[in-house]
């Protein structure tokens, strides 16, 4: 039985972990076990039936291609929200910088250097960003 775990551990080493994914190994496995045991209840060696589980298992691109399109949709879903958070305050920010220019105008070259130094550290932050 352990050249079946290592079969479909083998399958499944490029397809991102999730829960869907580990629940799909899982069947998978439980399915081949059952079929080995048929084979042998059969009459087959637990060998031969283990080859010929092996062989007829056949391919699972579709499964594995199914499966790594749900985590990149995930990551694609986490990238879009930390996109939407950090703009969010980038603009929140500069909010409250002309709520403070506007409310101290005697200050304001004070506002216009916290302005300039703030979108200069932007820029930064964004070209930094991977």
């Amino acid at each position: 039985m352990r050249r079946i775990y290592e079969f479909v551990d083998k399958i499944f080493e490029d397809v991102p972990n999730s829960d869907r994914a580990l629940q799909v190994k899982e069947e998978i496995l439980l399915d081949m076990e059952e079929k080995v045991y048929d084979l042998m209840e059969e009459g087959k060696s637990q060998e031969d039936a283990i080859n010929k589980v092996l062989v007829d298992f056949g391919d699972i691109d579709e499964i594995k291609a199914e499966l790594k399109i749900g985590g990149s949709k995930k990551l694609a879903y986490a990238k879009l929200n930390l996109g939407f958070a950090i703009w969010g305050s980038i603009l929140f920010i500069i909010l409250f910088i002309f709520i403070n220019f506007y409310l101290h105008a005697k200050h304001h070259l004070v506002c216009i250097s916290y302005i300039w130094h703030f979108m200069v550290a932007t820029i930064h932050v964004l070209l930094l960003a991977p």
